[in-house]
């Protein structure tokens, strides 16, 4: 259903998930569309920046000689993460979206970015109870983080066009199957989230039952479209 929302003044935080280069320059974990999610996520950023909003961005980095990896991790011949390697470029944030030196930057070895501590205490820092989410990929790491924080009692307004997956059919039915059991947040599209980070008012799409979308081959592009 579609519900008229409005953020809380100083609760909301933006989330950036690892915006990372291999995202546009790696053959093998190449996102669709991807400069447009950029460009959606520089919108989002701007706009909190200028509201003073809390702005927290995630990074995965894999360190395969320092760190304990999970049992089959991919690893190349050279027994280095095969991805989000830490210290090449491609586990770089995309310089359209780079930190300001003030904003968090939490490092995870996970997909949820719950995984990594520094996220609840930053949000508990600046009693935070909203996050606006964005970023990669829809159905790993964007997935896992809003179920856990929907588990935790965080409110998570998705922002759909500003994440990206590997195909648009990854992307749609990532973002369905999340909506589906999306309870206490709401998802929305680029323009409407701008106007909540702005102060105003914007239609959302909540749930409060789930799975109230049993969507198709055929319909999950015209449920996506309709969120």
């Amino acid at each position: 259903m579609h519900d008229t929302l409005t953020l809380p003044p100083g609760k909301a935080a933006l989330l950036l998930i690892d915006m990372q280069e291999e995202h546009r320059s790696d053959f093998r974990y190449l996102v669709h569309g991807y400069e447009t999610v950029v460009a959606n996520c520089a919108r989002l950023l701007a706009a909190a920046r200028a509201r003073g909003m809390p702005v927290l961005h995630t990074v995965y980095l894999v360190d395969t000689a320092a760190d304990v990896t999970r049992p089959f991790h991919p690893k190349g011949d050279d027994g280095r993460s095969a991805f989000s390697d830490a210290g090449t470029p491609g586990a770089e944030i995309s310089p359209e979206l780079a930190p300001l030196p003030q904003e968090t930057v939490i490092v995870k070895r996970d997909a949820s970015c719950f995984t990594a501590p520094g996220l609840a205490e930053a949000m508990d820092r600046q009693g935070i109870d909203w996050l606006i989410v964005c970023g990669c990929w829809s159905e790993a790491c964007v997935a896992a983080t809003v179920k856990d924080g929907v588990e935790r009692g965080v409110h998570i307004l998705l922002v759909k066009d500003a994440c990206g997956s590997g195909s648009p059919a990854m992307h749609e039915t990532a973002v369905l199957n999340m909506a589906n059991r999306l309870y206490g947040g709401a998802v929305a599209d680029t323009g409407r989230a701008l106007s909540l980070i702005g102060g105003g008012m914007a239609r959302v799409w909540r749930t409060t039952l789930p799975v109230p979308m049993k969507f198709t081959y055929e319909s999950a592009s015209r449920d996506y479209d309709a969120l």
